[in-house]
């Protein structure tokens, strides 16, 4: 099988696995379940997954490739921080108010093995955040931002930028919010950021 082909393949089964975590939660889907919902072999997910947590981590971790792929673009491309932070945001924030970040989380609050938390904390933040930071570092630097650390950087902007809302989706609170309700979250974000960081 190509790489296409495999790639094709791993979202027919992953969107087959993140059906399945809808109607039935984290503990009532086996890899067995997904398998014949996927119209794959149980064998093959195996092989290519190791296990359901690995199933898992991988779908995290795919949920949140375009914002690590913009961050790592904007880090290689030595971007101005606050250019790449604006057009970053947005992408981040929809992300993780989005319907599958909102799902996981659910179905990870109700589970009580913590293997989908886990996972979720691992392959999601743990991602992401190491790459804000980097970042941050640069703005601190480059002087484009003043704070003790790249982390109180990273801290700072994310409750700006995300503060309630994705608890707030997760019970049920929030509806999703619209591209405008997006924009005008991030252009408050970074407004503020910009002010507690002295940035011009």
């Amino acid at each position: 099988m190509d790489q296409e082909k495999r790639a094709q393949r791993a979202r027919q089964i992953e969107n087959a696995a993140f059906e399945l975590l809808e109607k039935q939660g984290y503990a009532g889907t086996s890899m067995l379940s997904v398998a014949k919902h996927a119209k794959a072999s149980n064998e093959t997910l195996y092989r290519w997954y190791g296990d359901k947590r690995g199933l898992f981590r991988s779908i995290v971790e795919n949920n949140a490739a375009a914002t690590r792929h913009k961050l790592e673009a904007a880090i290689g491309g030595n971007a101005d921080p606050m250019t790449a932070l604006e057009e970053i945001s947005p992408v981040l924030l929809s992300m993780l108010l989005g319907k599958k970040a909102v799902c996981l989380n659910r179905a990870a609050a109700a589970d009580e093995t913590g293997e989908l938390g886990l996972a979720i904390a691992v392959a999601g933040r743990g991602t992401v955040y190491p790459l804000i930071c980097r970042l941050m570092e640069r703005g601190i630097q480059t002087g484009a931002l003043k704070a003790a650390s790249a982390e109180i950087a990273a801290d700072w902007f994310l409750n700006l930028l995300i503060g309630d809302l994705q608890i707030r989706r997760v019970i049920h609170a929030l509806e999703l919010p619209t591209e405008q309700d997006i924009q005008q979250r991030v252009d408050t974000a970074i407004f503020a950021f910009r002010k507690l960081c002295e940035t011009a």
